[in-house]
């Protein structure tokens, strides 16, 4: 294929998630045309999917079709199918219907999948939470667990969240307030209980000595057994083992243990190192590769003011997401790349109603409580896409802090409630869990 035929193909981007999209998005304002690779139809914001989980949001606000998303960019041909192998050398990706598809250039965005760390049974017996689907089959087994009987066997009611970071810390809050909800409402038929266990000494590591305490405090206080110090040797459909020798009596167990990079770039022919993410240099090019990118968690993005590698974080993404496009605009342009700089705007987690901890700017100063609280309900509703979805999440999170019932309530249905728009049904994404669709559209 000749330098003038390669040209006129489109930027392969694999993968629909922030980083994927950002790409796509910015490269689109330049009228660059692109084919963006997603299994999924719709993009989702991955730090919201617990409260999807515990019925705080509908499935709608976290996940957007990606047609909706590109509705006013013509230059981005979106192909739902999954991809099977890629050629980064020729800038290839394998579609499973057989298809090759040929890139100018090629942006590996195909993000991670949740790493068990080969703890026996829990890719069978575990709940991950890395993707809408993930976050609708958990909702329907909550479902199920709330409405179990006071005849019902040892550790029915029990929930044990693997991970004390973000995902873990956030997780164990929302279940824990949903419970006391639903007991100080007569909906549990017994005492229902939390457990959150991760190996290291503290909570939400990334985070300051006073972040470490604030959460752990919250959490006890609300009913959260903490138990730091020990991982899970065996997951098992009614039990887990502890490597401490402890057995907890528990018929759920949300993983929130870890992430590794999708393992279609295990076969991809680039350098991967930690996590089995793309290693990158600076600028986010694959070492010895033209035209080929790794963004957000398919990559171990540099910190450019350090040696290390920064956070699989939504931000981070996005960001990178966006400088991978601008390079590329770049080099269309005879110009040379240039470096990635993470604009640090800090970290955040919410631990449950009115309390949070954030660190915020790129000096980390430390926030908490409802100071915190109402930060990151604002920082989360602006990054979310589209109108309707940042309006359903302020309404449902007002709803809920004025209402201490609500989340029980909303619970109790098979479906979470949500504000009529009026949105075309076609908008709604299609979400299968379980090989079943689980649609949700408004009421």
């Amino acid at each position: 294929m000749s330098a003038g035929e390669v040209a006129d193909l489109p930027v392969v981007v694999l993968g629909g998630g922030l980083a994927g999209v950002a790409c796509a998005h910015r490269l689109a304002d330049a009228d660059v045309p692109v084919v963006l690779v997603d299994r999924n139809d719709y993009h989702q914001f991955q730090p919201l999917l617990y409260q999807v989980a515990t019925s705080q949001l509908p499935a709608e606000d976290v996940a957007r079709p990606h047609r909706t998303v590109f509705r006013r960019h013509p230059a981005v041909q979106v192909r739902t199918i999954e991809a099977v192998a890629v050629d980064a050398g020729a800038r290839a990706v394998t579609l499973a219907d057989g298809q090759v598809l040929r890139g100018s250039a090629l942006v590996l965005a195909a993000g991670a999948q949740p790493e068990f760390f080969g703890v026996p049974g829990a890719a069978e017996h575990a709940f991950p939470l890395y993707s809408v689907a993930d976050a609708e089959r958990l909702r329907r087994h909550l479902h199920d667990v709330v409405r179990t009987g006071a005849d019902a066997p040892d550790g029915a009611r029990h929930v044990v969240v693997v991970g004390g970071g973000p995902t873990g810390v956030e997780t164990a809050g929302a279940v824990a307030e949903l419970f006391a909800a639903l007991a100080h409402t007569g909906r549990l038929a017994g005492p229902a209980k939390v457990t959150l266990v991760d190996r290291g000494s503290a909570l939400l590591a990334p985070f300051a000595e006073a972040s470490h305490a604030y959460a752990h405090e919250h959490l006890v206080r609300h009913g959260v057994d903490v138990r730091l110090g020990t991982g899970v040797a065996a997951v098992h459909a009614d039990r887990v083992e502890l490597t401490d020798g402890t057995v907890l009596p528990a018929r759920t167990v949300v993983w929130g243990g870890g992430e590794s990079a999708a393992p279609i770039l295990a076969g991809a022919g680039v350098p991967t190192g930690r996590g089995g993410r793309v290693t990158v240099r600076p600028d986010l090019r694959v070492e010895g590769l033209h035209h080929v990118y790794a963004v957000g968690d398919a990559a171990n993005v540099p910190d450019g003011d350090s040696d290390r590698t920064l956070p699989q974080l939504g931000s981070v993404a996005q960001q990178s997401g966006r400088t991978a496009a601008d390079n590329l605009l770049r080099e269309r342009a005879g110009e040379d790349p240039h470096p990635f700089r993470y604009r640090d705007k800090g970290i955040m987690a919410m631990i449950g109603r009115n309390a949070a901890v954030a660190e915020v700017g790129r000096k980390h100063h430390q926030v908490d409580g409802p100071v915190a609280f109402a930060a990151w309900l604002g920082v989360h509703a602006m990054l979310l896409s589209g109108a309707h979805s940042k309006a359903d999440a302020f309404l449902s999170w007002g709803w809920d802090y004025f209402d201490r019932d609500h989340a029980a309530l909303v619970e109790m249905s098979s479906t979470p409630h949500r504000i009529a728009w009026g949105d075309d049904e076609a908008d709604v994404p299609h979400i299968v869990v379980d090989g079943t669709p689980a649609r949700t559209p408004g009421v």
